[in-house]
């Protein structure tokens, strides 16, 4: 049986949001915004404890992209646990249309959206090796 979870009290916000950067999450940025030219990527999230960046194609799905977002690296970890998998290194869902790829930088979790045929290969090894 699957849950579903609703997000209520939540907003959308017409124009990509402006945050400010925590040190550290500047090589990480430039890299994902290498990433978002390649063939096929929607856009990404990176957030860390304190502050958010978001940068979509499509900033009407903000609010769905970052529940996507969160749930799928919590799934990952949670099922890790329940079956004793060890740590999660990056949590690839793949949908109907869309693909997301996500996993944790240092101190940051980073999501990447893109089409279902893009390469999510190429954009781990981009985003591990820098």
């Amino acid at each position: 049986m699957v849950k579903k979870k609703t997000v209520e009290g939540v907003s959308a916000v017409a124009e990509p949001l402006a945050v400010e950067e925590t040190v550290g999450a500047g090589d990480l940025r430039a890299v994902l915004e290498e990433i978002k030219g390649y063939d096929g990527v929607i856009g990404y999230i990176l957030r860390n404890s304190t502050t958010a960046a978001i940068d979509l194609k499509d900033p009407s799905k903000i609010i769905d992209f970052a529940v996507l977002s969160s749930c799928a690296l919590d799934a990952g970890e949670e099922v890790a646990e329940v079956f004793s998998l060890g740590s999660v290194k990056n949590v690839v869902v793949d949908g109907g249309s869309v693909k997301v790829l996500s996993l944790v930088v240092g101190d940051n979790k980073v999501s990447v959206f893109m089409d279902r045929n893009a390469d999510s290969d190429m954009v781990l090894k981009k985003l591990l090796l820098g």
